[in-house]
């Protein structure tokens, strides 16, 4: 191990930033968009660097970039590629042009749970369809993800009780899947980055979001909405982190080996641990005057009836485009019965 580790310093001193060399050369530059003290950054991100310093006796360490400092969400696949950045936050939504295929996770109605979508996921982009049609091709290697509970509706002003009650209702998607989620219910979808959410918000130039409860909180949101639903899964979002393909692949073995273990050990962790916060993000939400609506059982079944075709909607668009979005499906849907065995 210890030959390994000087191994190590060798290689990233040849492949990481001259600044990052000239600091330490055993450092990763991490980088996300996500605000300082984000639920996901302490449930995930900084368990797994810690965990990674930890198995290689401190011989690999990390710099982390919150908030945007580096780049924007859209931006950080462009940057992990090009070596700006070493690990950075890739979700696929944000680069749907490059990462469509991965919008399979992000589709309505598919689980109930974060871990349900995260362990197929996780097993799909390791080393399924998605791995070799998505971060092969990209250059990049998935190192841990989350995909998050089912988004649900808030709104600011009126509650949403019945499928008319979504009509023209202009609510914040990440584009992709929740675009033909929305456009279902005759919603209508806007497309952002969730930091850009709060300032639409507040301008009125939204009246909600589709968004995860915790995500909520994270980015201040619950100063605004007023309203959140219950009952029908609104499709979801992926919050993957990834390695530089070439980083990687200079890394010695046992460095290999300590960051795997680590990934394989946080990604069942931080699933369960954000569907365990889900019930505590409830309870103050409450307390600071949100209402959460479970939707009727007629509304229930109505939009659960119209939200069934868009998985396959979906598929069939990309698959028009060479893609091989049919073969992403029925492997996530497969992986998805598997793990409810």
């Amino acid at each position: 191990m210890k030959k390994n580790l000087v191994r190590v310093a060798t290689v990233l001193a040849l492949s990481l930033p001259v600044s990052t060399h000239q600091a330490q050369a055993l450092e990763l530059k991490v980088a996300d968009s996500f605000p300082a003290g984000h639920y996901l950054v302490r449930l995930m991100l900084k368990p797994w660097m810690d965990d990674v310093t930890k198995r290689t006796n401190g011989a690999v360490t990390f710099t982390y970039y919150p908030n945007q400092q580096i780049g924007k969400a859209a931006d950080m696949l462009r940057l992990t590629q090009s070596g700006v950045v070493d690990i950075g936050y890739i979700g696929p939504s944000y680069v749907s042009d490059k990462m469509p295929l991965s919008e399979v996770a992000q589709l309505p109605g598919a689980f109930a749970t974060s871990c349900q979508g995260t362990l197929a996921y996780w097993k799909s982009a390791r080393e399924g369809v998605l791995a070799k049609q998505e971060y092969a091709p990209n250059k990049i290697k998935l190192l841990m993800a989350v995909v998050l509970p089912p988004y649900q509706v808030w709104t600011v002003k009126s509650k949403v009780e019945t499928v008319k009650d979504m009509q023209g209702l202009k609510l914040r998607t990440t584009g992709g899947a929740q675009d033909l989620t929305l456009r279902a219910l005759n919603a209508v979808p806007v497309r952002m980055a969730a930091p850009d959410a709060y300032e639409s918000l507040s301008r009125g130039t939204m009246d909600g979001l589709l968004f995860p409860l915790d995500s909520v909180v994270a980015y201040g949101l619950d100063k605004l909405v007023k309203h959140g639903t219950e009952g029908v899964s609104f499709g979801s979002f992926i919050v993957a982190y990834s390695i530089n393909q070439s980083v990687w692949d200079k890394l010695p073995d046992d460095v290999k080996k300590a960051m795997n273990e680590a990934s394989e050990a946080i990604t069942p962790k931080a699933c369960a641990d954000v569907d365990k916060e889900g019930a505590v993000t409830k309870k103050q939400m409450q307390d600071e005057g949100v209402t959460f609506d479970p939707l009727p059982e007629a509304t229930r079944a109505e939009m659960k009836d119209k939200l069934k075709g868009v998985g396959h909607e979906w598929a069939a668009g990309l698959d028009s485009r060479g893609k091989q979005a049919s073969a992403a499906l029925k492997e996530f849907d497969d992986l998805l019965a598997a793990g409810s065995k």
